[in-house]
């Protein structure tokens, strides 16, 4: 009986498992690398205005622009429009003083407005690193920014001539920041998805030869239980062989000699080698009871059914009530092993704890696997409570079952009988 090829099971595995690993790993990849490509674009974005502001605009800006001469906001006007608002991605321009009053804006209509400034907007004033935020348009200062939605907001603190401070500000569409990251992203993202589909290929080999040496063990230990099986039932045959054709048939030789040496013997001593030879009679037949155990040969001579009904004519002369259901099926031979070896353990649990007055046997297939159903009325037991000597038999019951690779069902409670069921591969 042999299943799917665990090599095509491990290697599908593989793909299926590699697949979802890239999907991950290019997903969160993605994700990350498209946060760094925009914190990358944001980075431009500052350094742009700190070129901007050191290099062009704060050089234009003199003390008159904070006066609102004419000529100090047309020079930084001009700078602006032929060196800042030449790059498509700012939307607008800014300069304010520490006092909330914009002196500059490409924008007139927001030059010499005045609006509130919080501690924070006037600790911007100072130092001389350029800063990011996202632009809260909400604000009345931002309303002429309003149509060009979401926009992110660049400040960089700059002083004039006499070392005033203003604060020269910077508004890029997010479309743009957006773009650029992207853009970004493109430059190492075939790489990335490159280097883990290399990745997976690279390990494709290494997961077949993995696979073929799981097979391979596979096959070494089913060649190895099979040896053992085989070489139980040839040593089960060779004790059954040497008892049957040595203690047997010298206690029948001892019976037949107690019989005859009684019929010659004087009272009362007739009486007591009459005796002896009725025990070694007995002591034959549970000898003869315990080869059929050891070795049924009706199993593999007659079929299941045939070995079953000896085992329970066992237990029919104990005056126990019996009954064998065996649905016409065709079964592997180990499956018929296994069944019996099953069946033998639990009609000796029951008979010898369970003390039942009915015993029933049944095997068939289901859902295309074969069942074995022991089940008795006899004074059952907790399941959760069986530990001790007395339940051994519940363990060689799950030890069969685990070797042969089949599934074991047990169900008993005290009072209600025993119920064994037992699933292998037809």
């Amino acid at each position: 009986m042999r299943g799917p090829k665990p090599v095509r099971q491990a290697l599908f595995r593989y793909l299926v498992l590699g697949l979802a690993a890239v999907v991950f790993v290019g997903l969160l990849g993605t994700w990350l690398a498209r946060r760094a490509g925009e914190a990358e674009a944001i980075r431009d974005a500052k350094d742009q205005v700190t070129l901007a502001a050191d290099g062009s605009v704060e050089p234009a800006v003199t003390d008159g622009l904070i006066r609102g001469d004419p000529r100090a906001l047309g020079a930084v006007d001009r700078v602006v429009q032929e060196r800042v608002k030449q790059d498509e991605s700012i939307a607008r321009v800014k300069i304010w003083d520490t006092s909330g009053r914009i002196v500059y804006s490409d924008e007139p209509r927001l030059i010499g407005k005045r609006y509130d400034l919080n501690s924070q907007d006037l600790a911007e004033f100072r130092g001389r690193k350029a800063h990011a935020d996202v632009t809260n348009l909400s604000r009345p200062e931002n309303r002429f920014e309003r149509r060009f939605g979401k926009l992110l907001e660049v400040y960089k603190p700059i002083e004039t001539p006499s070392g005033r401070p203003l604060r020269y500000e910077t508004y890029f569409y997010s479309s743009f920041i957006s773009a650029r990251g992207r853009r970004i992203f493109g430059e190492f993202a075939p790489p990335l998805f490159g280097a883990l589909i290399l990745l997976a290929l690279i390990q494709l080999p290494l997961a077949w030869q993995l696979a073929k040496g799981v097979e391979r063990g596979q096959r070494d230990r089913e060649r190895l239980l099979q040896r053992a099986i085989e070489s139980s039932d040839l040593e089960r045959r060779r004790i059954a062989r040497d008892l049957h054709d040595g203690v047997v048939q010298d206690l029948a030789a001892v019976s037949f000699s107690l019989a005859a040496s009684a019929e010659s013997a004087p009272p009362p001593y007739d009486a007591e080698l009459r005796a002896a030879a009725t025990e070694t009679r007995h002591g034959i037949g549970q000898l003869r009871t315990l080869l059929v155990e050891i070795y049924p040969p009706e199993l593999h001579r007659a079929g299941l059914e045939a070995a079953l009904g000896d085992l329970l004519a066992s237990a029919s002369a104990r005056g126990i009530e019996t009954s064998l259901e065996i649905e016409p099926a065709s079964l592997e031979r180990e499956t018929e092993g296994l069944f019996f070896r099953v069946s033998q353990e639990a009609v000796r649990n029951a008979v010898k704890h369970g003390k039942p007055s009915r015993l029933r046997v049944h095997v068939g297939v289901q859902d295309g696997r074969a069942q074995l159903v022991v089940e008795d009325d006899g004074r059952g037991f907790d399941p959760g409570r069986a530990t001790g000597e007395g339940h051994f038999g519940l363990r060689i019951l799950e030890d069969l079952a685990r070797d042969a690779g089949a599934t074991l069902e047990l169900s008993s409670q005290p009072g209600e009988g025993t119920r064994v069921v037992v699933e292998a591969d037809a």
